[in-house]
């Protein structure tokens, strides 16, 4: 199994950029597909970006496309969330997670399509 690990969540005005990290340890890193996920209050998880283990495609949410940048280095074992233009509405607690099956992008969209999870990020913007 991986255990995750995600930091460089804080405080940012409206506008603002932030990079998210997520450091893995355990197994192969690029075995996985991975992905990032938010949760603000009163909402369910929801679907950022993955990035897949080959080819390193990439797919994001309507909400960030444009705006939010996925990236894996898998010789540090790291995935990155690179967030510019924040908007209110992005402030959320934000989850790596990773999966090994063989699944179509479009389920990786899905919360319940990963098998590991880190413990979150907090993103709050402000205006």
């Amino acid at each position: 199994q991986v255990q995750l690990v995600e930091s460089g969540g804080g405080l940012v005005q409206a506008g603002g950029s932030l990079r998210l990290s997520c450091a893995a340890s355990g197994r192969t890193f690029s075995r996985y597909d991975m992905g990032w996920f938010r949760l603000a209050p009163g909402k369910e998880r929801e679907f950022v970006a993955l990035i897949r283990r080959i080819g390193g495609i990439t797919s994001y949410a309507d909400s960030v496309k444009g705006r939010f940048t996925i990236s894996r280095d898998n010789a540090k074992n790291t995935l990155y969330l690179h967030m510019n233009s924040l908007k209110l509405e992005d402030t959320g607690v934000y989850y790596c997670a990773a999966q090994s099956r063989p699944y179509t992008s479009d389920y990786l969209t899905r919360p319940e399509s990963y098998e590991y999870w880190g413990q979150g990020t907090q993103v709050t913007v402000s205006s």
